[in-house]
């Protein structure tokens, strides 16, 4: 992965590895850098390897802010007859704003992984829906259950 100003050694990461379907598969790290339950932030930086390892099928409802720190990013919508969509790419330096996804989607790194910085603003702690198998919403995720994920898991 490219070089980046943000130096990811200087925080707590929590790594997230899992199942997903047979042509993906879950893992990834994230850190939180910050969050206020009362006004609905949570500011937080994601970063996947080479492995190709994804975040589980998920979609954001609050308003999420996204740059693209190193590597790439890659997003691949996820369609209610589970077709994926065409598979979009940001490379660092790239700004995304989301008001809310319209449909769950993939994400990962590119090649050579990539960092990218979320800051999510929400009125009601709801930062996004985790999505099962069959595309039904499994998990939604809070401001608290977030951050209570990555204290108890975080090294």
């Amino acid at each position: 992965m490219s070089e980046s100003f943000f130096d990811a050694s200087r925080f707590r990461w929590r790594e997230v590895v899992g199942s997903g379907a047979e042509d993906y598969f879950v893992h990834h790290d994230y850190t939180i850098l910050g969050h206020d339950v009362g006004a609905g932030t949570l500011d937080m930086v994601v970063r996947w390897g080479r492995d190709g390892g994804h975040c589980p099928v998920h979609r954001h409802l609050s308003t999420t802010t996204v740059l693209v720190l190193a590597g790439e990013q890659h997003l691949v919508d996820v369609l209610a007859d589970g077709t994926r969509g065409d598979r979009r790419v940001r490379v660092a330096g790239d700004y995304a704003l989301s008001l809310g996804d319209a449909h769950p989607h993939l994400e990962c790194g590119g090649p050579e992984g990539g960092m990218a910085f979320f800051g999510n603003h929400c009125s009601d702690g709801i930062l996004y829906d985790l999505h099962g198998p069959d595309g039904s919403v499994a998990v939604q995720v809070t401001i608290e259950s977030l951050v209570a994920d990555f204290e108890e898991n975080a090294k």
